[in-house]
C-alpha cells in the first residue's frame, strides 16, 4: 500500500455529486487519500460540464483527494494514471481488458465503461486534485437511448461484478500508480504504460473537436506532459491538450 496514498472511505447512499464532495472536504483540510462513494449521484459530471448518468447501484461513483508533490505542469498526467489505476483494478477484480482513449475514457468493444474527471482546487493546505471515477458496472447505469455507445462490467463479462472488490482493487490501484507517477521516473513510466495500453496512442486516425476548430489526422503518441501528438495531412504534428478525440474508421471522411 501506498505511503503516500492511505484511502479512507467516506459513503453516501446518494449524494449531488462525488467530486463536489471531495472538494467541500479538501477544502475543509481533508488529508489526501480521503475517497468519497456514493450507491447513487443526483449530478454526476463528466468532462466539460456533462451530466454523467449515476442511477442507484448501478456504477462505482468516487472521488478521491489528492496534494500531489509533483510540479503543477506534470498534474495532467494525474488523470492518465488513474486511467491506468481503473485498468487495473478491473483485470485484477473481474479479468476484463480495457482500451483507454485520450484522455480519460475506458472504453471494451469501442463502447464506453466509464470515465474520469479530474479537477485542481485551491485550498487553505495548498492545491489539491480531485480524481473523480465513473466506472458503468450494471446496463441500468445509463439510459437505453445510449446503449449502442455505452457498456457495463455486466454486459462485457456476462455477470455482475462484485462491487467492492472493484472499490478495494481500485484504491490499491491508485495508491501504487500515483506512488509511481511521484517517483523520480515517474513521468516517462506512466506515459509509457498509457501508451502501451491505448488503441489511441499510435498510428490511430483520429477526429479531434478542439475549442476553436475540428481536425482530422494519425496519432503520434504522447507529450511529456501527456498532450497528444496528431499529425494532420500536410505533415505537421498539432499538439493537443484539451478537445474531444474520435476514432476514424477507413470510410469515414
Amino acid at each position: 500500500m501506498s505511503v503516500m496514498f492511505r484511502p479512507t472511505i467516506l459513503r453516501f447512499d446518494s449524494i449531488d455529486s462525488t467530486n463536489l464532495e471531495a472538494i467541500r472536504h479538501a477544502k475543509a483540510g481533508a488529508p489526501e487519500g480521503l475517497c468519497v462513494v456514493a450507491r447513487e449521484q443526483t449530478r454526476g459530471r463528466g468532462r466539460l460540464d456533462r451530466a454523467w448518468e449515476s442511477p442507484k447501484d448501478a456504477g462505482l461513483y468516487l472521488s478521491a483527494i489528492l496534494r500531489p508533490q509533483i510540479a503543477i505542469e506534470q498534474w495532467a498526467l494525474i488523470t492518465l494514471m488513474a486511467a491506468l489505476a481503473v485498468g487495473d483494478a478491473l483485470l485484477k477484480s473481474c479479468g476484463l481488458r480495457v482500451d483507454i482513449k485520450w484522455p480519460n475514457d475506458i472504453f471494451v468493444h469501442n463502447r464506453k465503461l466509464g470515465g474520469i474527471l479530474a479537477e485542481a482546487i485551491e485550498t487553505d493546505r495548498g492545491p489539491a486534485a480531485i480524481v473523480g471515477i465513473g466506472i458503468n458496472l450494471r446496463d441500468a447505469a445509463f439510459p437505453a437511448v445510449i446503449m449502442k455507445r455505452a457498456i457495463s462490467v455486466e454486459s462485457a463479462t456476462g455477470t455482475v461484478p462484485d462491487a467492492e472488490l472493484l472499490l478495494e482493487k481500485l484504491t490499491e490501484a491508485i495508491a501504487g500508480r500515483y506512488d509511481l507517477l511521484s517517483s523520480q521516473d515517474g513521468r516517462e513510466h506512466t506515459i509509457r504504460e498509457w501508451c502501451a495500453s491505448s488503441s489511441y496512442a499510435f498510428d490511430r486516425r483520429v477526429r479531434v473537436s478542439g475549442i476553436s476548430d475540428t481536425f482530422e489526422g494519425v496519432t503520434r503518441g504522447l507529450e511529456s506532459d501527456g498532450a497528444l501528438r496528431v499529425e494532420i495531412p500536410d505533415g505537421r504534428v498539432r499538439i493537443v491538450r484539451a478537445g474531444d478525440v474520435t476514432a476514424l474508421r477507413a470510410m469515414d471522411k
